[in-house]
């Protein structure tokens, strides 16, 4: 996991989550500003995926358990495309309520990401 890539990440989901809440406050259906983050913080896990892929080989190793990192990264990969599917599907306010929480969901997970990443000890 590289760490700038991990605040990255921290930052867009965190962003997303307020811009759903946002718009759903507002009594607005999912847009292209909702579903465009939470896009947008799929593709960044999908480039996680990738460095998560090639960083162990460059001797970049996590602290903690490897499997667990590589189950939180793949649920929050299918969550953030269930999530995004189901908004197209059900074009409600309720989907936005639904973005915004899968958003401070990703968000946590990333952050125990970086934890078992960096700070776990083997």
């Amino acid at each position: 996991m590289i760490e700038w890539l991990y605040w990255l990440q921290l930052g867009v989901a965190i962003l997303a989550g307020f811009i759903a809440v946002g718009f759903a406050f507002a009594k607005k259906t999912p847009n292209d500003y909702t579903l465009g983050s939470i896009v947008l913080l799929g593709a960044l896990l999908l480039i996680q995926i990738i460095v998560t892929i090639v960083q162990p080989a460059l001797g970049n190793n996590p602290t903690g358990s490897l499997l667990e990192f590589w189950m939180y990264l793949v649920t929050a990969f299918v969550m953030v495309v269930a999530g995004a599917l189901w908004a197209l599907v059900e074009r409600s306010i309720m989907s936005n309520v639904m973005l915004g929480l899968l958003a401070g969901s990703i968000a946590v997970m990333l952050v125990r990401m970086d934890v078992i990443w960096f700070v776990n000890s083997a």
